[in-house]
């Protein structure tokens, strides 16, 4: 088998399964960082800017190599682990995060532009919702913001969630709700993952 072939082989596995096997060949890794890497850096701009992203991107898949003996091998999606990964890495930086959203609520400007919420940050700002609504994720506990967030990303069920942040899934629910009900407070109303939604089906 060529190299070619064995490379379309590679991309054509489970993220459990490549994970299994970099553990022989640690090049077979960079299939899963193919393969997730612009969720991840999309999901680290979103919450610390683009700049900032792009350091903790590599990071987080610095620290998933080194931490892929220890794998669950019950998971074939890796993505939860990887965002994971990343929200314990965004946790070191809280004070920077809330910074970066009060600059966008003072702005009005969004420094991810190009993130996969780009349709939903397009409708914000024709609404004038964006500064209200960054101050609102700034204001909220680090907890609630890791949970809205991630659902924000739409790539992750409450029960991956759960499994991202080591925490139960009604507790994922219940942070949900409270950040929900503190958007909609903020934004008179406005539900910015029914946006997110609307912006999907459409």
């Amino acid at each position: 088998m060529d190299e070619t072939a064995v490379t379309a082989e590679v991309y054509r596995l489970s993220d459990r399964a490549i994970i299994e096997r970099s553990r022989r060949d640690p090049e077979e890794f960079a299939a899963l960082y193919d393969r997730h890497a612009p969720a991840i850096h999309r999901y680290l701009a979103r919450r610390l800017g683009r700049d900032l992203a792009d350091d903790l991107m590599a990071e987080t898949f610095l620290h998933a190599f080194g931490q892929r003996d220890r794998y669950d091998p019950e998971r074939l999606n890796a993505l939860p682990w990887l965002y994971g990964i990343a929200t314990n890495l965004i946790g070191r930086h809280r004070r920077r995060e809330v910074r970066f959203w009060r600059a966008v609520a003072r702005t009005g400007a969004d420094p991810a532009t190009g993130s996969a919420d780009e349709g939903v940050a397009d409708r914000l700002a024709a609404e004038g919702v964006r500064p209200r609504l960054a101050d609102a994720l700034s204001r909220l506990n680090r907890g609630q913001r890791d949970v809205l967030l991630l659902t924000a990303s739409g790539d992750l069920s409450p029960a991956e969630i759960g499994a991202a942040l080591g925490i139960a899934t009604g507790t994922v629910h219940s942070r949900l709700s409270r950040a929900r009900a503190a958007m909609r407070a903020a934004l008179g109303g406005i539900d910015p993952l029914d946006m997110r939604e609307e912006h999907h089906d459409g």
